[in-house]
């Protein structure tokens, strides 16, 4: 079973303002006029290539870092490099204020760990901090402390993130994983 605790780096999704950034959609996640890209691997250098001020997102991520993002993160279509570019960089996991419905059954689907935290950005995190996420309860811990309890993943979740991705857990339900 793969680790239901997260310890990495957090990159704070805000503007130049130090405002937290709502309403990002996929084509701010992964720009529509790099949708010819099919090979996940080359996805990750394009994430928020639509995005002012994260252009550059792709070179300073490092594999393990945390995306702590703001409201209705995701929103618009869905697109699957908007979850693939993140898997691609090495994201460990996706901490919101909440998700665009489609987005968020998306990187769930794809095994990538998503916890829903609404007040996240009314903590005293700050990019650059390393913090500790358990999936199971939700709680986040920075230097030992906990700084809040988000909601835990479901049941559910937990299982596609433990197989490795929707298609894996549905290989061990029919038995043949």
């Amino acid at each position: 079973m793969k680790s239901r605790v997260i310890k990495g780096r957090i990159w704070m999704l805000r503007d130049s303002e130090g405002k937290r950034i709502d309403n990002v959609d996929t084509d701010m996640i992964f720009h529509n006029k790099y949708l010819y890209i099919t090979d996940i691997k080359e996805m990750g250098k394009y994430a928020f290539s639509n995005l002012p001020g994260w252009e550059d997102f792709p070179q300073k991520a490092k594999p393990g870092d945390i995306l702590v993002v703001g409201r209705n993160f995701g929103a618009g279509s869905s697109r699957q490099q908007a979850v693939d570019c993140f898997i691609s960089l090495g994201i460990a996991a996706i901490i919101g204020e909440s998700f665009g419905a489609i987005y968020k059954r998306n990187v769930i689907n794809s095994g990538l760990p998503l916890i829903e935290a609404p007040g996240i950005f009314d903590t005293e995190l700050q990019s650059g901090d390393v913090i500790e996420v358990h999936l199971e309860t939700g709680e986040i811990f920075k230097d030992g402390k906990l700084v809040m309890k988000a909601k835990p993943m479901s049941k559910v979740a937990l299982d596609i993130y433990d197989a490795g991705g929707i298609f894996q857990y549905g290989k061990i339900l029919s038995g043949d994983a």
